[in-house]
């Protein structure tokens, strides 16, 4: 079996008491499902019967009114992942360029289609993007693939930087594959798009799903907003027929119209986001980055805390943390987790604080931990 290298693997572990695991290491919404997703599902379930739209006509209605986009511009798919398998076998690069270090789906769909793929390094020590990768696209650069805010850094792409990056990849005839998915979590969302840049890019596409922001990552329901109807079309043509379930493309339509979720959604992040930054730094921890829903740290040499046995010693007590050390450019001292309720967050940082000043009693929380962890720890 493929080992498995992203967050929110918490099917190999064996709780004790079950149920107990607080996974930190998937990056979707504290809060959960919208209600009105869930309402709309109950509601349609008897016609579930039948097969679902396999072009998806109606949530792509849906999501160019969201975004102001002709739907034909649009494509849905299994999740951003399997979209971006889809736009790689597509497109069929010869040589693409994806930033290290960044989501590893990228150069897994880019290695299955046999692809040259170039490295771009982020400048350390907070691994940001500066104008270094205008150098690194040409007219051989066929594809680049960019995650803004990136993961697991949670480091925003400057946004005359990434407007450069679009307009050469125009020049060189480069497909541009920009990864939104975590863009709903910031501050200001909208002014950290490249949505603007959509007209006078054809090449340009913008990857997003409802994963993350509506906590609806087991419905599998990914998007792309193209610069060209060609484009669109074609990564349609590459996907299996009904490759969105009918229960996906309903909760997907309820969820645009969860406004409110939102706004509470935002607030909320933002606020456990200024916590967690204050009360991982109080522990010696590095803290690189973080402007979305997730906070990128680094285990420093006086922190008070080892590498060897860390990720296993906090998943004794409860707490499952993503291991950065499977990023290409990051070792096991590099570490990712996503914001939770203020509760939880708050017990994760007691866990740190018994963790770095000796362990603590441990008798609130006890947990079986799964034997021959991977170097990269779980997810």
């Amino acid at each position: 079996m493929n080992k498995y290298d992203h967050g929110g693997n918490i099917y190999s572990i064996k709780a004790d008491p079950p149920g107990k695991i607080l996974d930190f290491s998937a990056n979707t919404s504290p809060l959960g499902v919208p209600s009105g997703v869930l309402d709309a599902v109950r509601r349609e379930a008897p016609g579930f019967g039948i097969y679902p739209d396999p072009l998806c006509g109606k949530l792509r209605e849906a999501l160019g009114k969201h975004y102001r986009c002709d739907p034909e511009r649009i494509v849905c798919g299994n999740g951003a992942a399997d979209l971006i398998y889809r736009i790689v076998r597509y497109a069929r690069p010869r040589q693409a360029l994806v930033a290290a270090p960044s989501f590893s789906e990228y150069e897994k769909a880019l290695e299955a289609e046999r692809a040259e793929i170039i490295f771009y390094p982020l400048a350390g020590p907070c691994f940001l993007g500066d104008r270094r990768i205008l150098s690194f696209i040409s007219a051989k650069t066929d594809m680049v693939f960019l995650c803004n805010p990136n993961n697991p850094t949670g480091i925003l792409w400057d946004r005359r930087l990434m407007e450069s990056v679009i307009d050469k990849c125009a020049d060189t005839g480069t497909i541009a594959v920009i990864d939104e998915c975590f863009n709903g979590f910031l501050d200001d969302p909208a002014g950290n798009s490249v949505q603007g840049f959509l007209d006078r890019a054809p090449g340009l596409v913008i990857l997003n799903a409802f994963t993350k922001v509506y906590g609806m990552a087991g419905f599998r329901l990914g998007y792309m907003l193209c610069g060209s109807g060609e484009t669109s079309r074609g990564i349609a043509g590459t996907g299996q027929p009904w490759s969105v379930s009918a229960v996906a493309q309903t909760a997907g339509i309820a969820a645009l119209k969860e406004s409110s979720y939102i706004t509470e959604l935002r607030r909320l992040v933002k606020a456990e986001r200024f916590f967690m930054k204050a009360a991982l730094a109080d522990l010696g921890l590095e803290v690189l980055g973080g402007e979305a829903n997730y906070i990128f740290f680094r285990l420093g040499g006086d922190s008070g805390f080892e590498k060897p046995g860390f990720s296993v010693s906090l998943l004794s007590r409860g707490f499952l943390l993503r291991n950065c050390a499977n990023y290409p450019g990051l070792d096991d001292s590099y570490y990712r987790i996503c914001l939770r309720k203020h509760e939880e967050n708050e017990s994760l940082i007691q866990a740190l604080q018994a963790l770095r000043d000796g362990g603590g009693d441990g008798k609130e929380q006890q947990y079986n931990a799964p034997a021959g962890l991977p170097r990269g720890g779980i997810g």
